[in-house]
C-alpha cells in the first residue's frame, strides 16, 4: 500500500523545493482532512470524491475560519490531488473544479550567472563522486530539468554527437533538449571514464545515466542532499535546491532574448502560462536596473 502523503512531501521538497515549514503545513492541512473526513488511511485520503471536499470546505466556512485561511488548505489540497492524478495514483482529481481563492503572484528563486558558475565550480573533480557530481550539475543548468527527469534518463536518451538528450517528463512524455558544450564536456569524460568505475559488475545492468557511489539508480533525495551541501560550502546564501537550478535556466535564456514558446518547449510546461512567471521575475529585473541607472527613475 502506498502512503500517499509521504511522497508527495517528498515531490514538494526535492522537485518542487518548498521550503521546511511550507512542507509541514502542507502536511497539517492534509492530517485535518484526513480527520474531518474521518478517513482511516492514505488510501482512502486518495480516493475521496468531490463532494466530500466541497463539504469540507463548507464546514470551514461554518466555523468561522477566514478566506485566507480557506484559500491555503485548499491551496493544499488541490496540490495533492493534481500530484495523484499527474502520477496517475488516481484517475480523477476531485479538487480540480474547486475553486481557489486569488492569490498574490510568488515569483520563483533563481540564482545569478555568478552564483550559478560558484556552484558548478564546487565539486572536486579528483574524485569519482565529485566529478559525477559536477556532471549532474551541469546537465541540469544546461537543460532545466526537473530532477526527477535527471534522475532517470537513461544512457540511452544521451547523443553526444547531435549534442542533445531526450527527457521524459509528466505523463512519460519525451522532449529532445539541446546540450550545451560545457554539459557536453562532461558529460563525455563521465561516460568515458568515471561511471564505468561507478557500476559494480553485479549492477550492469543499470541504464540509468546517473548511478550513486554503489552502483545503484541516483535518486531524487540523494541529488537534493548533494545540491544543497554543495550551495553551503559554496558560500551561497540563498535556499538552494534542484528546482531553483531549473527556474535559473528558465530566467537565463529569457534574460538573453530567449522565445518565451521555446523555453516553454525547453522546460516541457504543457500551458505557456505556466512559464509565463518567468517573465514577471525578468520584468522585475528590467525595474530594478532602470532604477539603479536611470538619473531621472
Amino acid at each position: 500500500m502506498f502512503n500517499y502523503t509521504k511522497l508527495f512531501l517528498e515531490y514538494l521538497t526535492v522537485e518542487l523545493g518548498l521550503s521546511e515549514n511550507t512542507v509541514l503545513a502542507y502536511e497539517r492541512d492534509l492530517r485535518l482532512l484526513q480527520k474531518a473526513l474521518k478517513l482511516e488511511s492514505d488510501e482512502q485520503l486518495a480516493n475521496v470524491k468531490r463532494s466530500q471536499l466541497l463539504g469540507y470546505m463548507s464546514q470551514l466556512k461554518a466555523q468561522g475560519r477566514s478566506p485566507a485561511t480557506i484559500a491555503r488548505k485548499l491551496a493544499a489540497i488541490k496540490a495533492f490531488y493534481r500530484f495523484l492524478a499527474a502520477e496517475r495514483y488516481i484517475k480523477v482529481d476531485p479538487a480540480e473544479v474547486i475553486e481557489a481563492a486569488k492569490k498574490g503572484l510568488h515569483l520563483p528563486k533563481v540564482l545569478s550567472v555568478e552564483e550559478i558558475e560558484t556552484l558548478l565550480d564546487e565539486p572536486n573533480l579528483g574524485t569519482l563522486e565529485g566529478y559525477r557530481d559536477r556532471t549532474m550539475l551541469e546537465v541540469l543548468y544546461a537543460t532545466g530539468m526537473r530532477v526527477s527527469e535527471l534522475v532517470s534518463v537513461p544512457v540511452s536518451s544521451v547523443n553526444l554527437q547531435m549534442q542533445y538528450l531526450i527527457a521524459f517528463g509528466k505523463g512519460n512524455k519525451e522532449r529532445i533538449i539541446p546540450l550545451g558544450s560545457m554539459a557536453i564536456k562532461y558529460l563525455k569524460k563521465y561516460l568515458e571514464e568515471v561511471r564505468p568505475q561507478l557500476i559494480k559488475e553485479e549492477d550492469s545492468k543499470v541504464n540509468t545515466l546517473f548511478v550513486n557511489m554503489w552502483g545503484r539508480p541516483m535518486t531524487r533525495m540523494n541529488f537534493y542532499n548533494l545540491i544543497k551541501n554543495y550551495g553551503r560550502s559554496a558560500g551561497i546564501t540563498k535556499d538552494i535546491t534542484p528546482h531553483v537550478l531549473r527556474h535559473s535556466f528558465a530566467t537565463h535564456l529569457l534574460d538573453n532574448g530567449t522565445d518565451l514558446r521555446v523555453v516553454q518547449e525547453l522546460l516541457g510546461h504543457a500551458d505557456i502560462s505556466t512559464t509565463q512567471i518567468y517573465t514577471h521575475l525578468t520584468n522585475k529585473r528590467l525595474r530594478e536596473v532602470y532604477t539603479k541607472a536611470h538619473p531621472r527613475a
